[in-house]
């Protein structure tokens, strides 16, 4: 088997228009600008039920060279999709990319330039997204500084270039819930940003709704740290010690100087409040051990129906 020198994954969900044009870019990247290099392009189809993103892949498979495309059997989403191109691929470097053509493939080149790093993530001027997303993805940056050490000067995005090395690591990491860049920071800190222009999508919007963000927020949270537990643990050892001091002068007053406490209202609020603290509490728990359980289990990021190539 020849030795490639570039992977390029691509996970893709709900695509058309843009998969062709991709396609070409990236052959034509690598045919007039990285001439000498052996590459591989890997297609991962993470909506099988689109019969048209399907059709438009097969397409794309016999009118260029090098592809392969890997059918998943549902939607895995975009992390475990990204996991499964990177655990097939053959490369002595990675490059992983998004399929709406934001990314522009001849920007490889800029990524190339810098790998004598671990890793290598491309850095947007101007990102093309809506405002709420934009200040969604800015608070989702400052809890990737706390919980998975993400450098501060360091901006995350989808576009980047890693070695085969810390490939091969990440995948020795068994997580229920993977997080590609908490996956790159665990192996490596030897991380660069490069800057380059984003650009605007070629058709409709993106799939990454706001919901889907949360979502990964609260997967980077609870399966990536234990920041929530800490928190909840100090909040709850404080409201002892509160408790404890109120109750202490309560029972002072009433010896000492014997001031009556009805207190009704009171008594019912610190009650509902402890209470939503401890259900709260209890539901963090439950997220905790949901994760314990599946990660126990084995259980697999994604499955692949079937394997296409040239």
């Amino acid at each position: 088997m020849d030795i490639i020198d570039y992977s390029v994954v691509i996970p893709v969900y709900k695509s058309q228009k843009s998969l062709p044009i991709l396609a070409k870019r990236l052959e034509d990247f690598f045919s007039f600008v990285a001439q000498n290099q052996k590459y591989e392009i890997i297609f991962i189809n993470d909506s099988p039920c689109d019969k048209e993103t399907g059709q438009i892949l097969e397409w794309v498979l016999k009118n260029h060279r090098n592809v392969r495309v890997i059918e998943l059997t549902k939607n895995f989403g975009q992390q475990s999709a990204t996991l499964c191109g990177i655990f097939h691929s053959c490369g002595k470097f990675i490059i992983t990319m998004d399929d709406d053509m934001q990314h522009d493939p001849y920007d490889i080149q800029r990524l190339m330039q810098m790998q004598c790093h671990d890793i290598v993530i491309a850095k947007f001027k101007n990102k093309k997204h809506s405002l709420a997303r934009r200040c969604v993805s800015y608070i989702k940056g400052y809890f990737d500084y706390i919980v998975i050490g993400k450098p501060k000067h360091i901006q995350l995005t989808s576009f980047r270039l890693f070695s085969r090395v810390i490939a091969d690591n990440m995948m020795k990491i068994n997580t229920s819930f993977p997080f590609i860049p908490a996956l790159l920071f665990s192996v490596s800190d030897d991380i660069v940003n490069v800057e380059m222009e984003h650009y605007a999508r070629i058709e409709g919007k993106s799939h990454y709704s706001i919901g889907r963000l949360i979502l990964l927020f609260k997967n980077l949270l609870i399966n990536n740290s234990s920041l929530l537990l800490n928190i909840i643990g100090k909040m709850g050892l404080f409201f002892a010690c509160s408790s404890l001091l109120y109750a202490l002068g309560i029972i002072f007053k009433k010896i000492y100087w014997g001031i009556p406490y009805h207190g009704y209202s009171s008594i019912m609020v610190a009650i509902l409040f402890l209470g939503g603290m401890i259900m709260l509490a209890l539901g963090v728990i439950g997220e905790y051990l949901i994760r314990i359980i599946h990660t126990s289990e084995s259980r697999p990021h994604y499955f692949v129906r079937k394997i296409l190539d040239d």
